[in-house]
């Protein structure tokens, strides 16, 4: 295939990604009664006749009443709040186990990463009645406690296979020189090994936080009022009793891209590296 094809069909991709994303910003910003008129072109193309719609007809009215009327700072300090903590949790939890699993010889190494990985495809709707129950029973229904904990649960095994990945292709010298100086095994990984990862451990950690970010299945079952709801579930509860705010929910899903999106371009050099960063062997 010639540069120039493959150019094209890179770029028809990402028109294919980046236009329903500019779709959802630009009718954020029209009145309600314009979302679904016919003839009107929120990109700037032509109208039809009749349509009386042009882009200086735009309005903040949806970003307006997202803040002052549904307080939507609420959900977005608390999937912050989450996300943040599960990905320090999985971080400091999943560098440890990684490390072991990168250097350390024993038995059934490779059932061990095979069972943490069958976690992570493990469905999470097969357990939302016993973690309930559980969470009810420890009294960490609708806390922030009972949102990180089964986070962590399926965001560590991200974690772990990533850092295995990038510890096992450092030269062991720099271990054993760690050694002959005095350092154990939790010294060597703190002073040595996680420094020198520095760019892998921010790789685990933005994956990580994009996932909670975006998780809705626990937050929506764990959760019991607005005071500990996220982002996901806020925006899926938006619909009333007889019509959908399609404008707000449109708002509202560009402000919650945002966050992820600086992110992804900030660090999208980094998130490559780590996604491939070679195979983990068992």
């Amino acid at each position: 295939m010639s540069r120039g094809a493959a150019g094209l069909l890179l770029l028809v991709g990402l028109a294919g990604i980046l236009l329903p994303f500019a779709w959802m910003l630009a009718v954020s910003f029209l009145p309600e009664s314009a979302l679904f008129a016919p003839g009107v072109a929120p990109l700037g193309g032509a109208a039809s006749e009749g349509a009386g719609f042009t882009l200086q007809h735009f309005t903040l009215e949806h970003y307006r009443a997202l803040f002052s009327e549904r307080n939507f700072w609420l959900p977005i300090r608390n999937s912050f709040v989450v996300a943040g903590a599960t990905t320090l949790c999985s971080l400091v939890l999943g560098a440890t186990c990684a490390y072991a699993l990168a250097r350390m010889h024993f038995r059934g190494k490779g059932f061990l990463l095979g069972f943490i990985l069958a976690i992570a495809m493990f469905p999470q709707m097969s357990i939302v009645s016993p973690l309930f129950l559980m969470l009810r029973w420890l009294g960490l229904i609708d806390t922030y406690s009972g949102l990180v904990l089964p986070y962590v649960t399926f965001a560590m095994p991200l974690a772990i296979w990533l850092l295995v990945g990038f510890f096992r292709q450092l030269p062991p010298d720099l271990e054993e020189a760690a050694r002959v100086d005095g350092a154990g095994r939790l010294r060597t990984l703190v002073e040595v090994i996680l420094p020198i990862t520095a760019p892998a451990v921010a790789t685990t950690a933005i994956l990580t936080f994009v996932y909670c970010w975006n998780e809705f299945l626990f937050a929506l079952y764990f959760t019991l009022g607005p005071e500990r709801q996220t982002v996901p579930v806020a925006i899926a509860l938006f619909r009333g009793q007889y019509q959908v705010p399609w404008g707000q929910v449109l708002a509202a899903a560009s402000v919650s891209v945002a966050p992820v999106a600086a992110f992804v371009l900030v660090f999208q050099r980094r998130i490559v590296q780590g996604l491939t960063s070679g195979a983990v062997k068992g």
